[in-house]
């Protein structure tokens, strides 16, 4: 026979196994206040987001990509991660120059760009065969070069970056889009630059009208062109919409049919983007990216109008680092000299 259990005995056992394992509990895991605090001792680099920026380093011009990047790690707080992207022979040389300089603390990536995937892609063009050069084409290829991010920065090589990083990167893309560019026809201060040089800013100026295939594109040849030197672009829908493969497809028809060429307006590389993302971009805010730069070695912007650009860029043939140029000054400040002496300034005086 069992003995006999009082209710109250029973709710005596209740209460101090209740009292135990509240003590348990107390001692046992960490106050919430607690784990604030002690998310709040984290580096802020571990909490910030990681912003990627793309820039090329290719032979020749690789004084370029080092400028860029150290006007861009200068002027931000912001954790940015560089992926500096070259071809297996010229990797070595932007490495040591970055581990042998004031660059040394920057977070980067070497990532190597095969051009074998250009591959009867590229069709030959004698008049400007810089625009050729497989680098050019990176930007095509952005997801297979990055793999973990959703939001990323591609920059061209001759830029200067004058503003915060992070600015660019909080650049809102609407949905659907793939990426955002910087209008032709954005800013009145730089129409008289356009005209004065000649140069064009419209789909006439890119895509040969007189083939069948591009009237077929049913786009206006006065639309407005975009310039792809500076792009935000959302990996996501990139990869969702294949765009590399779109791209890809508008070379190969331009290898059989010379749709577009370098003797128009400028650049194999900016056609095929033209077409693919006709219609279907988010706009980068005006001052993010002056251009037209290295287009003549005479016209100028203003001093004043130059200083509250957030991004100067030396499109055309006239670059700071050669000779002659304009606006040299506002690079070289942010130009590290080659510890190995290989890259060099062209100067009147040199």
């Amino acid at each position: 026979i069992l003995p006999f259990v009082s209710v109250n005995q029973i709710l005596l056992l209740l209460l101090v196994l209740t009292v135990c394992a509240i003590l348990y509990n107390k001692v046992h895991q960490v106050p919430l206040a607690l784990k604030n605090e002690t998310a709040d001792l984290e580096s802020p680099e571990e909490m910030e987001e990681e912003i990627p920026v793309v820039i090329c380093a290719a032979a020749g011009r690789m004084g370029a990509a080092v400028a860029a990047i150290s006007s861009i790690y200068s002027n931000t707080e912001a954790n940015v991660l560089f992926y500096i992207v070259g071809l297996k022979t010229t990797l070595p040389h932007v490495r040591k120059w970055i581990e042998n300089s004031k660059l040394k603390e920057i977070k980067f990536k070497v990532v190597e760009f095969n051009p074998m995937v250009l591959k009867g892609k590229i069709r030959q063009d004698a008049s400007r065969p810089e625009l050729l050069q497989p680098l050019n084409f990176v930007r095509f290829y952005l997801p297979l070069l990055i793999q973990k991010h959703e939001k990323v920065i591609y920059l061209d090589d001759d830029v200067i970056v004058q503003g915060d990083i992070q600015e660019l990167y909080d650049t809102k893309l609407a949905p659907g889009h793939a990426a955002a560019f910087s209008d032709d026809c954005d800013l009145p201060s730089t129409h008289e630059m356009v005209r004065s040089v000649g140069m064009q800013n419209t789909y006439m100026g890119f895509l040969d009208y007189r083939k069948q295939a591009i009237r077929d594109l049913g786009i206006s040849p006065s639309t407005c062109s975009f310039n792809p030197g500076v792009i935000v672009a959302n990996m996501t829908e990139w990869k969702h919409q294949r765009i590399t493969k779109q791209l890809e497809k508008w070379m190969q028809r331009n290898v059989e049919e010379n749709l577009y060429s370098s003797t128009l307006g400028g650049g194999v590389a900016t056609s095929p983007m033209l077409i693919v993302f006709h219609g279907k971009y988010s706009s980068i805010n005006p001052m993010w990216h002056i251009r037209h730069l290295g287009w003549s070695p005479d016209a100028r912007y203003s001093e004043q109008f130059l200083q509250e650009a957030k991004l100067l860029h030396w499109n055309g043939r006239y670059k700071p680092w050669d000779y002659p140029s304009v606006h040299t000054d506002l690079w070289e400040n942010w130009f590290i000299p080659d510890p190995s002496g290989k890259f060099k300034l062209t100067r009147p005086d040199s």
